[in-house]
């Protein structure tokens, strides 16, 4: 774990502790912004919080409020009294709420560190509604030791008041968060099995025999995205074969791609993709059959009129769900709801379910995503679960069979705890979650490793989690240069090593001896596992499938 010497987990670095006696070390930001500290209700203070520092710790219910704020720009500000080390990622963490002037709308507030007066980092946002508090849960990480850095507090047009509770920055304990999830992970991944060959003859026939089980394969599977050019390289392809278990087309099943020019349909690239998958068994996602984006849309769409755009839309779904219908297990049917409206601004709000309901009329069999990014990451005031949430259900009531989730991941600086509150909102859809994009960017290697180990331990240990996809992983031949997992020459850095190394942790193998009752016992990864019995008459071999459940598995071994 990189650069934990010396660091202190549970000490927040800015003063609120001493608002009872004043405003502590804060200041106001803006020649008119004044302020004042005051009490909560009682009924209205939090009772919930991802913070965890103090095992005691809860809202306090006191708070500062920045009224008389004359730009967006104003607020409060405080300057840190501990020394931030560099390479370390801190959270920062706290409730903000509107007061008077935000006459019943939600704004986005934001928490940026200035480090050494001039450079500023982004610490995270939220968006914030009069009434209520809104948890933050922001990031950073800093390249070298500041000489000097305060917490600014802005955000909100002006006229409107500005609570803060609580602010914290604190260094997170990637250890302390990990030994966690490894307990969370073998309750939610692992199984106890007993392999009972009582039945093949008296069990004092096999008692003793030697017996080895290994794991074939994960039914938590990871795969990446390919394209045209990558699946020529040998590197890649080895990898990629070696490592991976499903596949995503980058670029070539996107309509932009298929239907460049109206009426001119390609579906080459997307058809050796799929020959290329084939070839290896592996499974296909489809990203994406629409993009609600409007600067990916293709000049020629964004050209047509109402009744041209409805009948465009209908033609690139009959066309593309008729020729691969059975092929891909999943769709992405409109990308990026939660940033792009252009269908919906263009055509009306049932547009979006529209695509939905006839997607599963023309591939019944396919599982039916929405897919949008920084939904995990607690950064984007328009990503929240909760947003996220509202538009599954918006599209659900019109019909749409949304049957996934997908998280893209592109992520920096991720911190465990606010991914997982992000999981645990989400899986009370009961809808499954997969990260459909992941890549974990950071220039330095080992702390993309350390990096790429948070994210993959907190999905993997997530019940709702049920398989992550990378946007890539060869330098040069990814979106971020700064997330590869094996560099431009096929050698495996850090962080392909740690994916590696993860996926063997994750893979069950067992060796030992019938006993006496003829069993053989076991705890495993759910998957396909091959028993290997060697007994004074030869070897013999038989294949079996471990499936969640929370009783022990017993498997007749019929041999």
């Amino acid at each position: 774990m990189a650069c934990t010497q010396e660091v202190v987990f549970d000490v927040n670095l800015i003063e609120n502790s001493a608002l009872e006696d004043g405003l502590a070390g804060w200041a106001p930001v803006g020649s008119c912004t004044t302020l004042s500290v005051h009490n909560e209700e009682p009924a209205k203070v939090p009772t919930e919080t991802i913070n965890n520092v103090g095992d005691d710790y809860r809202p306090s219910g006191r708070y500062i409020l920045s009224s008389g704020r004359a730009d967006e720009k104003d607020g409060l500000c405080q300057a840190i009294t501990g020394a931030l080390k560099p390479r370390v990622t801190y959270r920062v963490a706290g409730w903000i709420s509107l007061g008077d002037g935000a006459e019943g709308a939600s704004h986005a507030v934001r928490v940026n560190l200035r480090v050494d007066d001039e450079c500023v980092v982004e610490g995270g946002a939220v968006c914030a509604e009069a009434g209520k508090w809104t948890e933050i849960k922001g990031a950073f990480r800093l390249k070298k030791s500041p000489c000097g850095a305060a917490v600014y507090v802005q955000g909100a047009p002006a006229g409107v008041d500005v609570k803060v509770m609580d602010l914290q920055v604190f260094a997170t304990d990637r250890k302390a968060r990990f030994r966690k999830l490894r307990k969370k992970t073998d309750k939610v991944r692992k199984r106890d099995v007993l392999l009972n060959f009582g039945a093949a003859g008296p069990a004092s026939a096999i008692s003793g025999a030697s017996i080895r089980v290994m794991q074939m394969d994960s039914s938590f599977p990871f795969g990446t995205c390919i394209n045209n050019g990558v699946i020529q390289n040998p590197a890649f392809v080895d990898f990629f074969t070696k490592h991976f278990d499903w596949a995503v087309f980058e670029n070539e099943l996107k309509w932009y791609h298929t239907e460049a020019q109206q009426g001119q349909l390609n579906y080459n690239d997307a058809d050796a993709l799929l020959d290329f998958c084939d070839r290896y068994g592996k499974p296909v996602r489809g990203h994406c059959i629409f993009w609600a984006v409007e600067n990916t849309v293709q000049q020629w769409v964004k050209n047509l009129d109402h009744d041209q755009l409805t009948s465009a839309v209908q033609g690139r779904l009959q066309s593309l769900l008729t020729r691969y219908a059975g092929r891909f297990p999943h769709y992405d049917v409109n990308n990026e709801m939660l940033h792009g409206s252009f269908y919906q601004d263009r055509l009306g709000d049932d547009i979006n379910a529209f695509m939905f309901r006839e997607t599963t009329r023309l591939d019944p069999g396919a599982t039916l995503f929405v897919n949008d990014y920084n939904v995990e990451c607690g950064n984007d005031p328009n990503a929240t679960p909760e947003k996220y949430i509202e538009q599954i259900n918006s599209l659900q009531q019109k019909g749409a069979s949304v049957g996934g989730i997908g998280l893209q991941g592109h992520m920096t600086n991720p911190v465990g705890e606010i991914i997982c509150d992000a999981l645990d909102k989400l899986a009370t859809t009961d809808l499954p979650v997969w990260l459909t994009e992941l890549d974990v960017s950071e220039s330095d290697v080992d702390l993309r490793a350390d990096d790429l180990e948070v994210v993959l331990r907190e999905a993997y240990a997530h019940p709702a989690v049920e398989g992550v996809m990378f946007w890539g992983f060869m330098q040069g031949h990814m979106w971020r240069q700064d997330a590869c997992l094996i560099n431009s020459d096929g050698t495996v850095n850090d962080a392909g090593e740690r994916f590696v190394d993860l996926r063997r942790e994750w893979t069950s193998h067992a060796r030992g001896h019938i006993d006496s009752d003829g069993h053989f016992k076991f705890r495993g990864y759910h998957g396909t596992y091959v028993v290997q019995l060697t007994t004074g008459t030869g070897k013999v071999h038989k294949t079996f499938s471990v499936e969640k459940g929370d009783t022990p598995l017993v498997l007749e071994m019929n041999l």
